[in-house]
This record gives C-alpha cells, structure tokens and sequence, in this order.
C-alpha cells in the first residue's frame, strides 16, 4: 500500500521513467512475438506491460471499441426523415438517442464495479457481444417501439464500451506513455462522433438506414476476435470468498439514474418543467439516490463504493468533469443552429465549424504530458479550463452576423484549451489507483461527466429559451432556428437566436469557473500518484 504524493514533476518523471526500465527489463527476458496473448501488469499500473509492438492488436481494438460506442450516440440524428418515414412514431423519435444514452450512462458505475471484480476482458467481451446483438435487432427493427427498445440494448454494451475501454488502455500503459493513448483515443472518440451525422446520412440516402445498424457488425466482431485472441489479465490471488454481486446497488443505481436522466433529457420537450411528470420524476430520483447511499454503505462489495466520494482527487475530478460534461453542450448542441440560423450555413458547413475542436483537442492532450510532467497534473488542468472560460467568453463578443471562421476560430482554441484541462485529470485520477480500483474511478469520471451533459443540455435549453420567449413574446429555440432556415430575411429572428446561444456560452463559462474553484479549493496540490512497482494500493 504505497503510494506517494508525486503530483510535483520529480515525481512524475521517476514513475515514468520505472515504467520505462520496466519495460526494458522485460523486453529482454521475453519479447512479444506475433500471436501472443498480451499480459497485462498484475499491478494494473502498465509498467511491465509487453512492449508496444506487441500491445499493437490489443490497441486497436480498443479504439475499434471506442469508435463504436461513439459513432452510434450520433450516427442516427441525420437518418431521422427516413426512419419515421419507414417506421412511423414522429412523436417519440427523440428517444432513439436518448434511449441510448440513459442505457450507456447508468450501466458505467455497474461495469466499472464489475470489471474491478471479474477483470476487465470479460466485462469488455459481453459489452461487444451485447452492443452486436442491440445492433442487429435494431437492423430488424419492425416499429419505433422496437427499434428504440433495441438502441436501449444497444446502449447497454456501450456502456461496458466506453468506461472499459478507457480503464484497459490505463492498465496496458505505464504513467509516462498513458497521454499518449488515451489521446489516440480522444481522438477517435472525437472524430467518430463528429462523423457520425455524415456517415449516417450517407448510408441513409444512397443504401437503407438499416445499414447504419449492419455496419457494426463486422467492425465489432473484429474488436471482439482481437480482444479474446491478445488480451490475457493478470492471475489474481483469489479471495477466501467468492465475490458478491451487489444487485440490489446495480438496481437502485440504474433506476436513479434513469429517472433523473428521463426528467432531464425530456422536461421542456415531451413535458413541461414544472408539469407532474417533470416533478414526479426528479421527485422520484431523489428519492433513488437516497436509497442508494443506504444500499451501498450497507453493502458489501458495492458498486458506488463511498471512497469514490471520500478520496478528495477522486471526487475532485469527479466534479470538474461533471463541469466539462455541462460546458460542452454549448458547442456541441448550440454552435450547429448558430452556424445554420445566424451565419446562414449549410449542415456540412456549420458541421465544420464544430469539427476543428476535434483538430486541436488530441494535439493538446497529447502534449500536455511535457506540461503536467513539469508543473504537475492539477496546475495543468487549472491552465487548461482558465483557458477555456476565457475563449468562451469570448463568444458573445463576436460582431453580428460575423463570418464563419470567427467561431471555428474560438473552437480551434477551445480544443486546445479542453485538451490541457481533460486528459491530465484522466490521467492523473487513473495514476492513484491500483487495478482493483481503475475500473470503479475511471467509471465515476465518465459517470459524471454524462450526467453534466445531460444537465448542461436541460439548463441550456432553459436558458436559450427564455432569452427567446422575452425577445419574441414566444417561441423555442428548435422552432425559431426552423422559420430562420425558411425565412432568410428574418433579421429579428436571427438576431434572437444569436442572443440565445451567446447566453448559452456565458453559461458555459460558468460552468468552466465552477471547474476551476473545485481544482483550486477541493483537488490536493498534488495528486497521490502509486509507485509504479507497487500499485495496487489504494490512495488516500
């Protein structure tokens, strides 16, 4: 149970550098030949992880996975027109994607539990297998009933997709190498959901959209074949007891989750705010999470173990991406009706202007290990979402209407600044766990950072409403962008929408000076990073 506070640079680099040695030492004695089954390091640290070239397969399999659970949050939203065309249920449409989120949202707390008691291959194996069979059936799809019940199954593979993916690359790296891959990883992640609208109005409009469903298959029985072929865990010391599943913690935790995310991903759509379903649902969320907490300090393996909570660089990150999460909304569910309704652009266009985020975001993260390995993790993130609350104040300042490089511009250095802020609290919290625990932290992260997305988009949605409704006496954002798009001379329409989203990026500001308050008042000035050779210990 070692583990020291190498937060400051000195510490950074001799973990680095242990790894390094590690994997010298290694390459020796056995060096990875083609075929070979990568062993993962019993320490989870990654340290005496096979060589690079032999971690090759495994690699691409995770990025094979992370595609995948990227690509289908978005790959439908272009294929809309089409299915209802086909299938009918205009009305309920809207949980195609939000199906799919609530079921990759409130299954990560559950997998990350799982994979830290079971291990990580099989977890990721039964999520591949889960998402191939939600696919297929959503290919089969006969009514919208189906086939949003379909993207639910869906959606609970790419829950094991997204948070296990994450854990295993932390698991294969040592901390030194670690920015490396999981800003490969961001990068797919990034560019695959960016795409995703483009790939699926193609297959849609010169194939079928079933075929946006069809195309996983042989993508992830590659993933698959590649993963149960190369990936071989360490061999754990087994427990006097035989692990326990906490069901009734996984139950509570997933209808928590999923009522709190129903009420905030359809309130002011389906229903009212302040209607009776809005009310019973965050009602009834309270209510959940309270028999969570009781659940879980009850249990005895549970899923949302309290340290996760209690261990102030955990819930510090926990927090500051939950913030993240929140802030991203702005550029990712505004900037594309800004670029259509106030620039006048086309969807591939106004696309684009989202898309060079995507440029210099893993550039950034990429190179922020020359930074953080200097001033350390939390100072870096601290530079990087300073960055970022400025570079979105500075939206609302744009002139009106503007051209369309101004905003792609603010984007451009938005990545960068996102890049320094993200991938160094991810980094920084996977270092300060030893494997038993990677899964569980890694999952409350990405956990939290969902649900500040789904919270962003409600708040924002708010937000950019009522700044509607008092300029024009009424209206929504989603009807007031359709008559701009109708109307090219609606200046006053215009002029609304841009005072809406400019509204929107003050939010997100704020939510970015959150982030900073928690890393500068909650996080520890230095992360307790495990030694490389002892790491599965857990860190206080």
């Amino acid at each position: 149970m070692s583990a020291e506070s190498c937060d400051d640079p000195e510490g950074i680099r001799a973990a680095g550098a242990m790894g390094s040695a590690g994997r010298a030492a290694g390459s020796v004695g056995r060096a990875a030949t083609p075929g070979t089954a990568i062993r993962v390091n019993g320490t989870g640290t990654g340290a005496g992880a096979a060589e690079a070239r032999g971690r090759g397969p495994v690699v691409a399999a995770l990025m094979l996975g992370m595609a995948l659970a990227a690509l289908d949050g978005t790959i439908v939203s272009t294929a809309v027109p089409q299915i209802v065309g086909d299938l009918g249920g205009f009305s309920v449409f809207s949980w195609l994607f939000s199906g799919y989120l609530l079921a990759v949202t409130v299954t990560l707390p559950v997998y990350g539990k799982l994979s830290d008691t079971f291990g990580r291959k099989p977890v990721l194996l039964a999520g591949i297998v889960l998402f191939l069979i939600g696919s297929l059936l959503c290919a089969g799809a006969w009514n919208m009933a189906a086939l949003i019940a379909f993207r639910v199954v869906q959606g609970l593979g790419g829950g094991a997709l997204q948070g296990t993916v994450q854990t295993i690359a932390a698991d294969l790296y040592p901390l030194g190498e670690r920015p490396r891959i999981q800003a490969r990883l961001s990068t797919v992640w990034a560019v695959s959901a960016v795409a995703g609208p483009a790939i699926g109005g193609l297959l849609a409009s010169y194939a079928h959209w079933r075929w946006i469903f069809l195309i996983n298959l042989p993508v992830g029985a590659v993933a698959l074949w590649l993963i149960a072929r190369h990936l071989r865990e360490p061999s754990r010391t087994r427990p006097a007891a035989r692990p326990r599943i906490d069901w009734p913690g996984a139950l509570a935790v997933f209808a928590a989750g999923t009522l709190l995310l129903t009420a905030l991903v359809q309130g002011g759509i389906a229903w009212p705010w302040l209607s009776v379903p809005s009310l019973a649902l965050l009602g009834g969320s309270a209510v959940l999470v309270a028999v969570v907490v009781v659940v879980e300090r009850r249990a005895a393996e549970p899923i949302i173990p309290g340290w996760v909570w209690r261990r102030r660089t955990i819930a510090a990150v926990n927090l500051a991406l939950g913030a993240l999460g929140l802030l991203m909304v702005a550029p990712t569910v505004f900037l594309p009706t800004y670029a259509q309704s106030v620039l006048g652009l086309g969807p591939i266009a106004a696309g684009f202007v989202l898309s060079v985020m995507t440029l210099s975001w893993p550039v950034s993260a990429a190179l922020s290990n020359r930074v953080y390995t200097r001033i350390g993790f939390r100072q870096t993130a601290i530079i990087g979402i300073t960055l970022a609350g400025l570079i979105l104040l500075a939206f609302p300042l744009l002139p009106y209407p503007g051209e369309p490089w101004q905003p792609a511009l603010i984007m451009l250095l938005l990545g960068g600044a996102l890049g320094l802020f993200q991938l160094p609290l991810i980094v920084g919290v996977q270092s300060t766990v030893g494997w038993s625990e990677r899964g569980t932290t890694t999952a409350s992260v990405l956990f939290c950072r969902q649900v500040g997305q789904s919270i962003g988009a409600a708040l924002f949605g708010a937000i950019a409403n009522g700044v509607l409704s008092a300029r024009l006496g009424g209206g929504d954002l989603d009807s007031v962008a359709r008559a701009v798009t109708r109307d090219e001379s609606s200046d006053e329409l215009r002029r609304a929408v841009a005072a809406a989203v400019d509204y929107v990026y003050v939010g997100a500001a704020t939510a970015a000076a959150l982030s900073l308050l928690v890393l500068l008042f909650v996080a520890p000035r230095r992360f307790p990073v495990l030694d490389e050779p002892n790491a599965d210990a857990p860190a206080q």
